[in-house]
């Protein structure tokens, strides 16, 4: 992983919209990892050894009426997932997790330079954010099988189809070729691509 030389401190793990919001939704049931917050929890578990900083981030949508809108109850962490004492919690309303909060100032009043993302959806919030991250000169690791997503259909499609329909219309664009997609477009431009195994050592 890039940022070995550097020092723990300056690290800081990214949680993006790991939240119960996804989980209400037909399409969770073809997301690609239905219990990605378990790998989430071990990173998080591997940061918090380590001295890194880990800071969570959910996604809202006031007044939508959407399971995003935090009138829903569900723009909460997924079970599972605890945020300890000092942990910075921020809620966005952007793809990205810098445009709408103080993250960017969170982490540049801590001395922060060497992000490790993670989270949902992977080619949405979690890329978007790894790609604005790279661009404000942070060293990014992202964390692939840590991130998840659901199937995108095609842009032509009617919206609001049931899953079914979505997944049987060959144009549909599936979690496995969104995350390789990801992927091929992160690695040696906007970060470091890695799995859990290999970050952790475990």
């Amino acid at each position: 992983m890039s940022g070995n030389t550097k020092p723990e401190s300056a690290t800081a793990l990214v949680v993006i919209d790991v939240q119960e919001s996804f989980r209400q939704r037909e399409t969770w049931q073809a997301a690609s990892d239905p219990e990605v917050a378990v790998r989430v929890g071990e990173l998080v578990d591997h940061a918090r050894e380590r001295g890194h900083l880990v800071i969570w981030v959910l996604h809202t949508e006031p007044g939508s009426g959407t399971v995003f809108d935090p009138a829903s109850g569900h723009v909460r962490l997924i079970g599972g997932l605890t945020r300890a004492d000092g942990e910075p919690l921020l809620t966005k309303t952007a793809h990205n997790a810098f445009t709408t909060t103080n993250l960017q100032q969170i982490l540049t009043e801590r001395g922060i330079r060497s992000l490790i993302t993670c989270g949902i959806r992977t080619e949405q919030c979690v890329e978007t954010t790894t790609r604005l991250a790279s661009d404000l000169g942070y060293d990014v690791t992202f964390v692939t099988d840590a991130t998840a997503t659901e199937p995108i259909g095609h842009p032509d499609a009617p919206a609001g189809r049931p899953l079914a329909e979505i997944l049987a219309d060959p144009r549909t664009l599936l979690p496995a070729d969104i995350i390789t997609r990801t992927e091929y477009a992160l690695a040696g431009r906007f970060a470091t691509v890695t799995t859990v195994k290999e970050l952790t050592g475990s």
